[in-house]
């Protein structure tokens, strides 16, 4: 067995802990009405908001440690009270503590369930507007929980999906929250796409915030100066490169007429797509160089 297959075993063997360890669980929380199951040393070495809920003097909010948990003796296996998850919600919470127990995750919804932003029932939700709530929900909670890796991971994710999708209202949903949450690569994606859309400025400002509809005709304006510079550049080039083209041509017919070959000259004027009085005109000039 290779290191990477020990790994991926270790990492499988973390997540059916999670799947199916409600025996061995010392800790349960409560997201949206659902129980989840859970063990406090893994969450706390693997998020050091886990660590400073579980072990702090002063632990973080997002769950709730008061008097307000829910009592649960008497159910089975249950030792201890349930602590109520109020921050995120419960597919995002499991989306979590997937990538906490065992390094990795698909930030995709399920497939081929309705979802309440997705009229489509063949959509895979790669990249459709569900797909992209996901995401952007899963990036505030890694964030919030302080799970960097798995926010670094979301980021590549949206950056995927944004060049894929054919509403720009996803866009720049995506856009506002890589901008708030400082993601430099995604707003420069997001931006850039948006810049690209042709969108009136009317439309942009319905969506986003006046500095960013700024950013976004200062891009459009940058991208028109650079069109416009290259198109001269090509057209210095193409006029530079003219006369040096009718020169070579000379130069090929005069060596073509030194050698005295006729058939030479022959293919030499069928090859320039000349007709026989511009062949003509023209082999008079060369003899006359």
């Amino acid at each position: 067995m290779t290191l990477e297959d020990s790994l991926r075993s270790l990492s499988l063997d973390y997540l059916n802990l999670l799947i199916n360890g409600q025996a061995f669980s010392d800790v349960t929380f409560s997201v949206e009405g659902r129980l989840v199951h859970a063990h406090r040393c893994i969450l706390a070495a693997r998020s050091l908001f886990f660590r400073k809920f579980f072990c702090g003097p002063d632990p973080p909010s997002g769950l709730d440690p008061s008097g307000s948990r829910i009592n649960t003796a008497g159910s089975p296996g249950s030792r201890s009270n349930v602590i109520p998850v109020n921050s995120v919600g419960y597919e995002v919470f499991l989306l979590l503590l997937q990538f906490l127990y065992s390094g990795q995750v698909s930030i995709v919804p399920q497939k081929h369930e309705p979802r309440p932003n997705c009229g489509d029932r063949s959509c895979w939700h790669t990249h459709c507007t569900s797909a992209v709530d996901l995401a952007l929900d899963t990036l505030a909670a890694a964030r919030y929980f302080g799970v960097e890796q798995l926010a670094m991971l979301t980021q590549k994710q949206l950056a995927s999906m944004v060049e894929k999708v054919s509403n720009y209202e996803d866009v720049m949903k995506v856009l506002i929250a890589s901008r708030r949450q400082g993601m430099d690569q995604l707003w420069t994606t997001c931006s850039h796409l948006v810049a690209k859309s042709g969108l009136p400025q009317e439309v942009l400002a319905k969506h986003l915030p006046t500095d960013v509809v700024a950013k976004i005709e200062e891009l459009r304006l940058k991208s028109s100066i650079a069109r416009r510079s290259l198109m001269h550049h090509h057209h210095l080039h193409d006029l530079t490169s003219a006369p040096d083209l009718e020169g070579q041509k000379i130069r090929r017919m005069k060596r073509a007429l030194d050698s005295s070959d006729v058939e030479l000259v022959k293919l030499m004027v069928m090859g320039e797509g000349l007709n026989l009085d511009e062949a003509l005109a023209f082999t008079l000039c060369c003899r006359e160089l």
